[in-house]
């Protein structure tokens, strides 16, 4: 008796094993904007997921609306964002259906930027300098965080501005043909960047605190995920990337380099990092 006892739990063990391994051999769908800062934590995580044996698919998206519908519809598995500030609408709507699964970053900042030269210091001198920058504050893509926030920042401070929407790109144009003139300009911005590093900008001071202060990125999933992927799990909780590594990649990306090439050569530097995180993450 005691011998089949023994047979039955050996042979329930196997069955339970073997499940596991079959559960974590499917394609985990891992989502991430394609903005640099994002590619810039994603690509290493999909290469260090690779490395601890776990099949993974970069899906990328434009804006946040679509990402997040994906997620909690199970198109993707898990997600990179900033619940708690940046897409926080988002995570309040879904967040029954999601589950956090790890931190990996911190120190995302955001706000109104003006040249260095300009002779203010925080958003409540900005009505003084409307006249000289058109009354616009160029914005970025709407929907986004920084723009919700940037809103909301023109409406407590009660600033005599049009908040202008438009795409990082035509911001970036018109921040460097202005920082070429040395005239007056306000931007929303973002660190980390390569903007913030190249051009002789500066953040606003926030006084009223309308601006999130440093966020953190959190790897997101779809609610079970955890449970149903214990080791793909616990390789995505040891991925840390540092925010300033995450600027020089965005830098690199910027100087000509693919996301590619650029997450590669931070890898190839970093082994002594990512051995660590083997460590910490093996089976």
């Amino acid at each position: 008796m005691r011998a089949f006892v023994k047979l039955f739990a050996a042979v329930f063990l196997t069955m339970i094993y073997a499940f596991t391994a079959q559960a974590e051999e499917k394609v985990i769908k891992v989502g991430s904007l394609s903005w640099e800062d994002q590619m810039a934590i994603s690509v290493p995580t999909m290469k260090f997921l690779e490395k601890q044996g776990v099949k993974a698919e970069l899906v990328k998206f434009s804006e946040w609306g679509v990402a997040y519908g994906a997620l909690q519809k199970g198109d993707v598995d898990i997600l990179l964002s900033s619940v708690d500030y940046t897409t926080s609408d988002y995570w309040s709507k879904y967040k029954e259906r999601l589950e956090k699964v790890s931190v990996a970053s911190y120190g995302i900042i955001q706000g109104f930027v003006v040249p260095s030269y300009m002779n203010i210091d925080s958003v409540d001198q900005l009505n003084s300098v409307a006249d000289s920058v058109g009354g616009k504050i160029i914005g970025v893509e709407p929907g986004s965080g920084l723009m919700r926030e940037s809103t909301d920042a023109v409406k407590k401070y009660d600033l005599k501005y049009q908040l202008v929407e438009g795409s990082t790109a035509g911001m970036v144009a018109q921040l460097q043909s202005s920082l070429e003139r040395k005239e007056p300009i306000v931007v929303t911005l973002w660190d980390p960047s390569w903007m913030m590093h190249k051009f002789d900008v500066k953040f606003l001071k926030d006084p009223k605190a309308v601006f999130a202060p440093l966020q953190a990125y959190y790897w997101i999933a779809k609610k079970g995920f955890s449970e149903k992927n214990p080791h793909a799990r616990e390789s995505l909780a040891t991925v840390y990337i540092p925010i300033k590594d995450i600027t020089d990649m965005a830098e690199d990306m910027n100087s000509g380099k693919t996301i590619e090439q650029a997450a590669g050569s931070w890898w190839d530097k970093n082994q002594v990092l990512v051995n660590k995180w083997s460590v910490m993450s093996s089976k």
